[in-house]
Formats: C-alpha cells, sequence, structure tokens
C-alpha cells in the first residue's frame, strides 16, 4: 500500500453530505422526506433560495473575468470590499486589517490552523462544534481541544473557556481559540454583549503570558436574529495590539452563493511591519495549497459588496429571506417548548441543536420515518456533566410546513 498509515481508512465522504444524497434521493423516488441535514436555505416551496441579485451579477461577469487568473491573495478591491463590509463598523479594527481571499469560509480556516499553530498543536473550541473543524484541523496534522460551551443554566460556559486557555498555553506555548457566532453552528446559539465581553477579557489576559488568537468564524453572521449582527466586533477592538485576531468571512450564506466558493480570512495587527507579514504568509499558503481562487467569484462579489445598487438589492433580498428563516425559527421554538425538546436559546441562523443521549439511535429511528437530521457526539469526557449527545436540525432547509411533522419526530419517545 502506497497510501501513507495516517490517511489509510479515511472516510470517502462527509456524513451530512452523505444523508443529504440519501435523503434526496429518497424523495425523488416520491417518499416524503423531511431533510433537515444540509446547511442551505430553501424557501418555502423547497426550492433552493437564491437572490435574483446576486445570481445576475454572477451571470455579468465577462468571459475573459472568468477565464483570466486571480493575484494568489485575491483581487485588491475584494480584498478592500471585504474588510469594509465586516469592519465598517470599527474603523480601527478596519485600517489594521489585511484580507486573503480563500475558497470559501473552509479555506480561511485552513488558513488559519496552518499559520497560527504548529504541526502537532491543538485548536480550541466549544464541545459542540462543526464537524470539519475535527477535519480542517486532522488533514492539516493539527488536532482538536474543546472546553464546555454551557453552563447549567445555558449561557457560555466562559470560565471553562478560560481554564481552556491557560491549559492549552501551558502545554503548546500559544492558543488559537475558534468561537463559531453569532449564529453558532450546530447549536444555533448567539452569544450575549456580555458574553463577549468576557471573551475578550480572558483572551487579552492570557495574551500578555503568550501568543494567544482569536478566530472568529462568522459565516452566519447576517441571518442571527434581531439587532445589528455586526455589535459584537465592538467588543473584540482591545484586543488589537495585544492578541491576534481573525475572521473567517463567508459569502456562501450571506450571498445565497454556497458552489462559487468565495471567502476570505481577515487578520487584524496593530504594527505596520507584523501585518506585512502576516499578509506575506497568507499569501504563501494560498500558493501552496489552492493557488489561487476563482476570479468570476471574486469580482462578482465585490460588486454584490461594493456596488452601491447590487449591494443594496442584494441586501433587500436577503431580508426577505432572514424574515422567511426567522418564521421558522419562531414556529419551531412555539413547537419544541411545548413538547418539552431541550436545546440552547436558538433566535436565528441555519441550525439548531436538540440534546439527547442517544443521539445515534434517535436519528436511526427519524431516518426509517423519512426525517432526517445529523447525529452528533458531545466532545470531551464522556463523564463531564451535561447531555451526551445531540440532533443538529438545519431548519434553514425545512418549510414552515414541515416544521410539525419534523417536531413529532423529534418528541417521539
Amino acid at each position: 500500500m502506497e497510501l501513507i498509515a495516517s490517511h489509510q481508512g479515511r472516510p470517502s465522504d462527509d456524513p451530512i453530505f452523505g444523508l443529504n444524497r440519501e435523503a434526496t434521493t429518497r424523495r425523488q423516488k416520491g417518499e416524503s422526506i423531511v431533510n433537515a441535514t444540509i446547511g442551505v436555505l430553501l424557501d418555502d416551496e423547497g426550492k433552493l433560495a437564491i437572490f435574483p441579485s446576486a445570481g445576475r451579477a454572477v451571470s455579468e461577469v465577462s468571459a475573459t473575468e472568468w477565464a483570466t487568473y486571480a493575484p494568489i491573495a485575491g483581487t485588491a478591491e475584494f480584498r478592500k470590499a471585504v474588510v469594509d463590509d465586516l469592519l465598517g463598523v470599527a474603523p480601527d479594527l478596519r485600517d489594521a486589517a489585511v484580507a486573503t481571499a480563500t475558497p470559501g469560509g473552509s479555506g480561511a480556516l485552513r488558513l488559519a490552523i496552518t499559520n497560527y499553530l504548529e504541526p502537532g498543536q491543538a485548536m480550541l473550541t466549544t464541545n459542540w462544534y462543526w464537524a470539519p473543524y475535527h477535519t480542517l484541523c486532522d488533514e492539516s496534522d493539527r488536532k482538536l481541544d474543546t472546553f464546555a460551551m454551557f453552563t447549567p443554566s445555558g449561557g457560555l460556559d466562559v470560565p471553562a473557556l478560560d481554564a481552556a486557555i491557560g491549559r492549552t498555553l501551558a502545554a503548546q506555548g500559544r492558543a488559537l481559540v475558534c468561537i463559531n457566532d453569532p449564529a453558532h453552528n450546530p447549536t444555533g446559539y448567539s452569544m450575549t454583549d456580555d458574553e463577549w465581553r468576557a471573551v475578550a477579557a480572558s483572551i487579552a489576559r492570557h495574551a500578555a503570558r503568550g501568543p494567544v488568537t482569536l478566530l472568529v468564524d462568522c459565516a452566519y453572521l447576517l441571518y442571527a436574529g434581531a439587532g445589528d449582527p455586526r455589535a459584537f466586533i465592538a467588543h473584540l477592538r482591545p484586543l488589537l495590539g495585544k492578541a491576534g485576531l481573525l475572521f473567517a468571512w463567508s459569502a456562501s450564506k450571506s450571498f445565497t452563493q454556497y458552489g462559487l466558493r468565495v471567502g476570505a480570512l481577515i487578520a487584524c495587527v496593530a504594527d505596520a511591519k507584523e501585518r506585512a507579514m502576516v499578509e506575506a504568509a497568507l499569501s504563501y499558503s494560498c500558493r501552496g495549497t489552492w493557488s489561487n481562487c476563482n476570479r468570476g467569484g471574486l469580482v462578482a462579489v465585490t460588486r454584490m459588496l461594493a456596488d452601491p445598487q447590487v449591494a443594496r438589492a442584494c441586501a433587500a433580498e436577503r431580508d426577505s429571506l432572514r424574515r422567511l428563516l426567522l418564521a421558522r425559527v419562531d414556529r419551531f421554538n412555539t413547537l419544541a417548548r411545548a413538547r418539552g425538546l431541550k436545546y440552547p436559546r436558538y433566535e436565528g441562523g441555519f441550525f439548531v441543536t436538540v440534546f439527547t443521549d442517544h443521539a445515534r439511535a434517535k436519528a436511526e429511528a427519524m431516518r426509517a420515518q423519512g426525517v432526517y437530521v445529523v447525529p452528533q457526539e458531545r466532545a470531551g469526557p464522556a463523564e463531564a456533566p451535561g447531555p451526551k449527545g445531540a440532533l443538529r436540525v438545519a431548519l434553514c432547509a425545512v418549510t414552515e410546513a414541515e416544521i410539525p411533522r419534523l417536531v413529532d419526530a423529534l418528541a417521539a419517545p
């Protein structure tokens, strides 16, 4: 066997995509299926929801732009537009930021993992997490460690995070902390202002002892419920110059362009010389992995961000879909609470996680009924308090009419 030993026996497909494929096949054969597996937003006819303005922006990119190489780190216009989009609310962070184009948010995560951790070191995240975090770490010869996400009362367990950062620094001399917020995948939880302030204070305190970097995966930023989705950024401003600050940005959800694979890693670095070093390192990593991104996609997304007319149209179309999703969230909450389902505070976002100690058996029973969800096991020690497993429900892909059947299946003994 020529394949190296550590890569032998790896699964050929992501479990979520495998379940989605099976559910889709059964539906195509005429079965009545509820498919709550894949993270794409469907309309209430069960069709992929796409911004018309985004579709036009993509179709209007010239053949020459599609065919031409993009710069390794992405076009200058795209990089500026992404920084302005996310950090316009915090000029001090915006002026200290550099962006590097990536193939989706996953590419941004890979750049962060491989540039802010040495081989063999571990990224730290919540013990409920998007499963590909482990894949991204494993594939790049890094590890994934976790801390308890929730307190018994259901809030973010900041003391658990604080202790975990201390252990990580002591063990490996540096820490990369990944927080998926707002609208956490898979739980749907969005942190409060007080929680963000406490997290930033913990990061700053530990960063005085060694290199600590906060990576915010904000892929679901614009579907997080009421209020300003970028408000949390203000609480991170004190970290500039004290700790590393990264953002994984994605056009997939924000512009309903999942297959375009356009994303970016944004790094905020106070010192100009260090900022140039970071920019060079990220560009080098791009060249050594995917080389460069899809130029046509970068051009189209730049127009969605920076062309005032197109940006306004996209914002209006997104707001319509956001209201559709929030109506599902409200419907789910009403029915799920009445049935006594246990899940985190859920105010918006593509996913919610329903806790159960027998996730795999429950998911199999639901699957037999034609209701598909994704079973998950909690990371960390088996003896730790709290639920041992959960079912990730992609409410984004479930029509409002299907929610009663979904909740009935989740609540069945």
